[in-house]
């Protein structure tokens, strides 16, 4: 069985006052409710620690929204894996679109990085998609398979069934532009597809791929009913716990 999967990224959101709250108010509500899937979250790094005393009994995964390509060394402002693992992070995400606008991240260093969390034990979280211009000139499929290639077919059939793939259309990304469920689904079964080609159906089955494309309490019961969606990477909607929450919700 596949994990499912909601995990939420807060970006740069919350000051320390404010992400304790919303940490707490999310423990309150793991506590006293059932969930059908498991619940992550990647705050900004400064909370990282807080997260983990906080979520002292795993309720909840807490993963750092970056890590290094670097074991260590001279490169100010980077966290390593070393760092994420000596505080017990889950894990991080790898390569989100906005890392990639603004940071200039590509896939190469992505695999790096995916190469790195998992001999560290963390679990990447690594995330694709197109962007609008790419998606207009009916490029998606193929940006999305040179990404997967480039990012992750180094790995071995056993590494890349510890990875969760993140498929974020960018273009639906803060636009309140949601891809339709069918269009989310043909993507996710297309990543699955390009798996099984290289390792076999057996190791596809067995990889979480999560939608990051605003995914919305209204809509969230609809697309995680497709068959090769197993969650979500859930951006704006995690900064607040009652929409948080029915998202989470959609998998009851």
């Amino acid at each position: 069985m596949r994990r499912k999967i909601v995990a939420g990224n807060w970006k740069m959101n919350k000051n320390v006052i404010e992400a304790q709250q919303l940490m707490i108010q999310l423990l309150g509500y793991k506590n006293e409710n059932k969930t059908n899937c498991e619940v992550w979250i990647a705050p900004p790094s400064l909370y990282l620690m807080m997260a983990k005393d906080i979520f002292e009994k795993d309720e909840i995964g807490v993963f750092s929204q970056d890590m290094s390509e670097f074991e260590s060394g001279a490169y100010t402002g980077e966290l390593s894996a070393d760092m994420l693992e000596s505080i017990n992070v889950n894990g991080s995400l790898i390569g989100h679109s906005e890392r990639r606008q603004y940071h200039g991240e590509n896939d190469e260093s992505c695999n790096k990085k995916v190469k790195l969390a998992l001999d560290k034990g963390l679990i990447p979280v690594y995330c694709n998609g197109e962007t609008l211009e790419q998606r207009k000139a009916g490029q998606h499929l193929d940006v999305v398979k040179t990404q997967t290639e480039t990012a992750l077919f180094t790995l071995s059939a056993d590494e890349i069934k510890r990875v969760v793939i993140a498929y974020e259309p960018v273009w639906a990304i803060g636009t309140g532009e949601t891809a339709s469920p069918e269009q989310a689904q043909q993507i996710h079964a297309h990543i699955r597809g390009i798996i099984a080609e290289k390792y076999g159906q057996e190791v596809a089955d067995e990889v979480s791929i999560l939608y990051g494309g605003s995914v919305k309490p209204d809509n969230a019961k609809e697309i995680f009913s497709q068959p090769d969606i197993d969650g979500g990477l859930i951006g704006g909607a995690a900064l607040k716990v009652e929409d948080f929450s029915k998202i989470i919700e959609g998998f009851n």
